[in-house]
């Protein structure tokens, strides 16, 4: 049987009136948001003004009264598509609600983002952070924020955070998702002051809450979970709302740890507009809507809060107040299309970013390897940054799987660099969390393979800037090493930089030396946008890609490439480990070859190429990605649509089959771009 079958008791019009909260506000508030949802099923849904509707009916009570408990400046809540309750809670205006879910000018992602996929920057209370359409990826972020909670305070030793929360919604379909239990997982380990909000309406769009998680009932499968206070409440019944969250936020601001709230209510709707719930019965739907808490707020309030005048004034000051709004809403001009490209990135004027220097001065005499050129730059920036925060799988004690972070944990405490739990996409969650609370997270993820489960919290970080119209931002920089190394395998030596060019809003760094990757490093872990940081494992103790160490305010600008060497008979495009064998390949040649090393591949240095391709009239581009879709195909398809008529020969690529590298090392030089290989494609473009 589904848990939205469950009884809810009747709230007496005798109960006695639970004090700490404002029940007139509480009242506007949910009649406010009944009126809009109402507003949006009969009228603007219908109407085709509003194209995605996700109505809150019977949500509202528990989402009204979280609201008004959360006080602090410092307080943050990740919601999801049916918790606008508590936005106009802590100050969604009405207007903007509607004009958000018009796609209208202005509101919180100026047409941008679905209508319901809200955020709410800070002004002078709680913020609510930018909130994504994956299910469960809300509680992830979250956590970060409650991780940033306890950093401010306990390490910084700012006041203002103490008896801060942060607060993650979810649906009880959301509890069966990766984000929920790595979140989960974190917050009890360590303690962190967060409430997991779950919102039990019976029903994962379609289906059952048996089917989600074992029983239906996530709290009762919590209840022996360590360092967690597990509370559940009638999600109908005011008094039993306003007490159970009384208790768990104030047990969490009183340093007690996580806790978790599981309220049961009604879902007095479709999943979204275009639902028509043919899948309850007829019954069902008749039992739902008599547990309406709306009426159950009636009874609760009048007549002890309100006589039944003042209600019916109420409603139709509500109704007035909608209207009104509907009018300033329809009335806002569409967005203007000429800026739906800004915000992708920071703009330049407002980075505050150090200034690039060209060149290392004075670098020192001795040439050390580009894992320790790594090591030195993010130690240097843990001295100078408290904010810097460097974690993963491994990076504490045993200095990571690479040794890049050997002897910092030592250094800079537990709090600055530490281990996380195995989960990648807690791993990226948790950062961005931090990143939207004004920390600078460093995470690892061991391998680039391994970035695959935090796939969606990348994603996200990158257009977090763009969806929230500029209000929030969460510039991480994502440390991932990849690429052959004494050997290959599916696994371990993976490259496939092309996905990070394709995720929108992400920096991509791709150092083939030292010096390189001190400049590119320094320069992520002080710009306004998020980077993924590739250390290729070959290259780590390569001797060829070993240089003096440039000095600790050594900054390399984005989307410059290095001129490697100079030739006027063809142009040889790359980045990472194949630039050494590009080099060697070239002295095997008869030819001049002009090398250009990427360094970025976003930005990329269309410029120099081009210019470079436009001397010689002849391209050759060689990456370790696989060939299909590669980097290289962009840089191809760009040579040949700007630098076509200065071409007299094919653009050529020299890339990985399309397969996995092999653990073989006889199959790895089968497949890997060698020095012979790219050598004999140089001749062969060189002779056309």
């Amino acid at each position: 049987m589904s848990s939205a079958l469950a009884p809810f008791e009747q709230e007496s019009s005798n109960a006695a009136i639970d004090s700490r909260f404002d029940w007139r506000r509480a009242a506007r508030l949910f009649l406010t948001s009944r009126k809009l949802d109402d507003l949006e099923e009969t009228k603007l849904l219908p109407e085709k003004r509003l194209l995605y509707q996700f109505s809150a009916r019977g949500h509202e009570l528990g989402q009204i009264l979280l609201g008004s408990q959360l006080t602090s400046p410092h307080d943050a809540a990740s919601g999801y598509y049916r918790s606008r309750p508590l936005l106009l809670t802590l100050g969604l205006s009405v207007e903007d609600a509607l004009a958000s879910g018009m796609g209208k000018a202005g509101g919180v992602s100026d047409g941008r983002d679905i209508g319901v996929v809200f955020n709410l920057p800070k002004r002078d209370g709680p913020l609510v952070l930018p909130m994504a359409g994956g299910v469960g990826s809300q509680y992830t972020t979250s956590a970060g924020w409650a991780r940033a909670i306890v950093y401010y305070r306990d390490s910084l030793g700012d006041e203002s955070y103490r008896n801060s929360i942060a607060v993650a919604l979810g649906g009880d379909g959301s509890v069966a998702t990766n984000g929920f239990w790595s979140a989960l997982n974190t917050a009890t380990t360590l303690r962190l002051p967060i409430l997991f909000y779950i919102e039990d309406n019976g029903f994962g769009l379609s289906v059952p809450a048996t089917r989600q998680t074992p029983g239906g009932n996530i709290a009762a499968n919590l209840a022996s979970f360590r360092n967690l206070q597990v509370l559940s409440c009638d999600g109908c019944s005011p008094a039993d709302v306003a007490r159970s969250l009384f208790d768990a936020v104030n047990s969490i601001r009183a340093g007690n740890g996580p806790a978790l709230l599981r309220i049961t209510l009604p879902r007095l709707c479709g999943h979204s507009g275009q639902d028509t719930q043919a899948y309850k019965s007829q019954a069902l739907l008749a039992l739902e809507r008599a547990k309406d808490p709306l009426a159950a707020l009636h009874r609760y309030l009048i007549p002890s809060v309100f006589s039944e005048v003042e209600w019916e004034e109420l409603e139709r000051e509500v109704e007035q107040e909608v209207n009104t709004a509907l009018e300033a809403a329809v009335a806002r001009p569409n967005p203007d299309a000429s800026s739906v490209l800004r915000y992708v990135f920071a703009d330049p004027t407002e980075a505050g970013a150090t200034r690039p220097i060209a060149q290392p001065a004075p670098p020192e005499p001795v040439r050390i390897n580009m894992l320790t050129s790594i090591r030195r730059t993010l130690e240097h920036e843990l001295k100078i940054n408290p904010k810097v925060l460097i974690f993963g799988e491994d990076v504490g004690p045993k200095g990571g799987v690479h040794a890049a972070t050997l002897g910092l944990q030592a250094v800079f405490g537990e709090d600055r660099v530490f281990d996380t739990s195995l989960s990648e996409e807690g791993i990226i969650g948790n950062a961005v969390g931090m990143a939207l609370a004004g920390l600078r997270p460093v995470p690892e993820i061991q391998f680039r393979k391994y970035a695959e489960p935090a796939t969606e919290q990348l994603s996200d970080c990158g257009t977090i800037r763009w969806r929230t119209a500029n209000h929030f931002s969460a510039p991480i920089v994502v440390r991932m090493p990849g690429g052959f190394a004494k050997c290959g395998d599916p696994w371990h030596s993976v490259s496939g930089e092309v996905i990070f060019a394709h995720a929108v809003g992400w920096q991509v760094l791709f150092p083939s030396n030292a010096e390189d990757a001190a400049g590119l490093l320094r320069t992520a872990l002080r710009s306004p946008n998020p980077s993924i940081f590739f250390e290729h494992r070959v290259l780590l103790d390569s001797p060829w890609a070993r240089r003096p160490y440039p000095g600790d305010d050594f900054v390399l600008p984005l989307g410059v490439a290095n001129l490697i060497q100079q030739g006027a008979d063809l142009t040889v495009v790359t980045w990472g480990a194949m630039v050494e064998r590009c080099v060697l390949a070239s002295q095997k040649t008869e030819g001049s070859a002009e090398i250009l090393d990427l360094r970025t591949i976003v930005p990329w240095d269309r410029d120099a190429v081009l210019a470079s391709v436009r001397k010689t009239r002849r391209c050759l581009i060689v990456h370790e990605d696989t060939l299909t879709a590669g980097f290289g195909a962009e840089i191809g398809a760009t040579v040949a649509c700007d630098a076509f008529l200065s071409l007299d020969a094919p653009i050529e690529r020299v890339a990985v089959p399309d397969v996995p590298l092999p653990y073989s090392l006889h199959l790895l030089d089968a497949v890997l771009p060698g020095v012979d290989s790219i050598a004999a494609k140089m001749e062969a473009v060189l002779a056309f």
